[in-house]
Formats: C-alpha cells, sequence, structure tokens
C-alpha cells in the first residue's frame, strides 16, 4: 500500500494514510480517461443550436429573375442556399449530445486519474478541512499553507456550507463531494486536496 503524509490546515503534518493500491496505484488506462472525458464534455453541450433550411426560410414562392438574357446563373427560387436570405444547407437542428459510457469504463477511468494524481505528486491530504463561518480569506491561507496550486480541486466527504462558500469566489478553486466529483474535474485542476475521511469513502466506493 501506498503511504501519503497527511497535512493539517496550518500546512505542518499530522500523520500518514495508507491508500488502496487496487485505487490510488494503478496503471492509468489513457483510453478510458479519453472516452469518459469525451462522454462528460459531450453531455454538457446544450444543443440548442438552430438554423432554417430552404424549406424553412421565408419567400421563395416567385422565380427571382426571368431563365435568360440576365447574364446570371438561372434560379428558381430566392430560397436556395446560394442565394442571400436563402437557407442553410444541412442546416443544425436541436439534438441530444447524450450518450452512455459502461460503468466498468468509468470507474477504470476514475482510478486511472486518482492514480495518477499520487504519482504526480498532486494529491494533498488533509486531517479534516473545517471553518467556523464562511471566510475566502481564511481559505486562501490554508491552500498556500499547504502549497497548493492555482487550480485545485477540495473534495469533501459531507457537505459543508462553509467550506463551499469559503472557495466559491476563489477562481480556479473549485469544491465536490465524493459522490459528485468526475474525471474532468480532476484532470482540469492542478491540485487533488482531499480529507481523510473523504479517501475512506472513495476507498469504500471504488474499491
Amino acid at each position: 500500500m501506498a503511504t501519503l503524509k497527511m497535512l493539517n490546515m496550518a500546512g505542518a503534518e499530522a500523520g500518514e494514510i495508507k491508500l488502496n493500491d487496487e485505487i490510488f496505484a494503478i496503471t492509468p488506462n489513457e483510453y478510458a480517461v479519453h472516452e469518459v472525458v469525451k462522454n462528460y464534455l459531450a453531455c454538457q453541450r446544450q444543443g440548442t443550436q438552430s438554423a432554417k433550411t430552404r424549406a424553412e426560410v421565408r419567400g421563395g414562392g416567385r422565380k427571382p429573375f426571368r431563365q435568360k438574357g440576365t447574364g446570371r446563373h438561372r434560379q428558381g427560387s430566392s430560397t436556395d442556399p446560394t442565394q442571400v436570405g436563402g437557407g442553410v444547407v444541412f442546416a443544425p437542428k436541436p439534438r441530444d449530445y447524450r450518450y452512455r459510457v459502461n460503468k466498468k469504463v468509468k470507474r477504470l477511468a476514475m482510478k486511472s486519474v486518482l492514480s495518477a494524481k499520487v504519482a504526480d505528486n498532486e494529491m494533498i491530504v488533509l486531517n479534516e478541512i473545517r471553518f467556523d463561518e464562511p471566510k475566502t480569506k481564511e481559505m486562501i491561507k490554508m491552500l498556500a499553507n499547504v502549497k497548493a496550486g492555482k487550480k485545485a480541486l477540495i473534495v469533501m466527504a459531507e457537505k459543508d456550507e462553509n467550506v463551499i462558500k469559503s472557495a466559491a469566489n476563489i477562481p480556479g478553486v473549485r469544491t465536490a463531494l465524493v459522490g459528485t466529483m468526475n474525471v474532468y474535474e480532476i484532470i482540469n485542476h492542478t491540485n487533488f486536496i482531499v480529507t481523510e475521511e473523504a479517501i475512506k469513502k472513495i476507498e469504500e466506493v471504488y474499491a
């Protein structure tokens, strides 16, 4: 089992934590990670794009100009895609971009990115994260103490409004629960800051 140093909010060492090798020490599977990230981004798309085809644009009932003698190419309708104000060829229509990815691939991708964070020394384990009241200043101080980068994902075991609100106004810092964290967010943030309780919960879910 891999062992990581555990810190407190002041940045001082607060013991060690053993990590499950099946979750935090596998060889990352790039295919699984790519597939899950692609799926996540596809599911974020609104799919509300829309344009009119030649059948839907206004006009087109009368021939715009006579067949011969104008020097222009013949034209039977003003809705033709070659005309100004005409329809769009293969016009995009509202659609749903969502599709499913196998659960096993999702689990493998999650284990892969967690293992990569440990291997790259980008995982920071804290014994706890607790604030008496929402304070952005205190959160900035804590991130500086643990030497977190500009982009950090803070993962908690249970919802804590004080922590969420303290991090809400800091650019590049996001909070998540074990049940809501995803592969894309973990990759997209330099540091993965996680509490001891959250580690236990992750091991329960993904073991």
